[in-house]
């Protein structure tokens, strides 16, 4: 039988093993897998990249995220897959999933922290902020939503400052015959609208096939495209020969741009970048006048 003293420096030694491992578990996270190209960036440009250990096939950026481990896209993972990966922090999306995934890694001990819906243009701070918190880098994160407001502010500005209002039908696909476009309430229309265009979809909300009688009686001056997309489809030049577009203002003209999805997109650090570019694209005259 052991004697009282001994069991004592077990127990002892066993609560301080504990409370180490507690401290280890509190402390920044060392493994980290991002499920969201916004995010990805946003960690990074917080300068936590080196923790990074697996990303979604939305984090295209920066370059380097091309070497890391990859989880597949973010509304299809696997908890296989990220587990695989032996993270102690999964930052997802707020729109990643499945659930059944999400409930899979947290039940092997691994914390999931979902980031809020960045309904518009200014919310992005939020996720800024939101991932600042979670890898204990507040500081940085505050100044980096400071420098975007700055910078998201100076933008908006300048775009006032144009004259004109193109209309402009952003394509999403083309895959199953009419395209398929952005209307109201989509972020798509947000970048259209804050470079100083509107968004010649109008009538419905989200993501909708539109005919070749439709396309030609909205008139678009000018097309958007996520790049990638427009790649598989022949490029530019093919787009702008389509039936549906060759006859409207924009095919007539040769107004057809393309851009990085998640840059478009996103809704990451790097968006009064993207809103710059469109503005650039949608005033060629004018757009050197204010500061572009």
């Amino acid at each position: 039988m052991r004697h009282p003293a001994s069991l004592l420096a077990i127990f002892c030694a066993y609560i301080c093993a504990l409370a180490l491992a507690a401290q280890a578990f509190a402390g920044p996270p060392k493994r980290v897998v991002v499920a969201g190209g916004d995010l990805t960036e946003i960690v990074f440009a917080l300068g936590e990249g080196a923790h990074v250990v697996g990303v979604d096939s939305t984090s295209s950026h920066p370059a380097r995220t091309k070497d890391l481990g990859q989880i597949g896209y973010v509304r299809r993972l696997s908890a296989e897959g990220i587990l695989s990966l032996s993270p102690d922090l999964v930052i997802a999306a707020h729109d990643a999933g499945p659930a059944t995934a999400l409930s899979q890694i947290e039940a092997a001990g691994v914390q999931v922290a979902q980031a809020p819906q960045a309904a518009a243009l200014p919310d992005i701070v939020d996720k800024i902020r939101f991932v600042g918190d979670i890898l204990d880098q507040e500081e940085r994160a505050e100044a980096l939503a400071e420098q975007f407001m700055d910078d998201l502010t100076d933008v908006a500005d300048k775009v006032g400052k144009l004259v004109g209002t193109p209309r402009v039908l952003f394509i999403i696909s083309l895959e199953r015959g009419a395209p398929l476009v952005a209307g109201s309430g989509t972020q798509a229309e947000t970048m259209i609208t804050g470079a100083g265009g509107k968004n010649a979809a109008t009538g419905f909300t989200g993501f909708k096939p539109m005919s070749q009688e439709a396309i030609i009686q909205a008139a678009p001056d000018a097309i958007v495209m996520m790049a990638q997309h427009a790649e598989r489809f022949g490029g530019v030049e093919a787009i702008l020969k389509r039936p549906d577009i060759a006859l409207t203002p924009a095919g007539r003209n040769g107004r057809a741009f393309v851009m990085d999805g998640m840059l478009l997109l996103g809704f990451g650090p790097r968006t009064p970048e993207a809103i710059a570019g469109l503005a650039r694209f949608f005033h060629p005259d004018d757009a050197e006048r204010v500061g572009f």
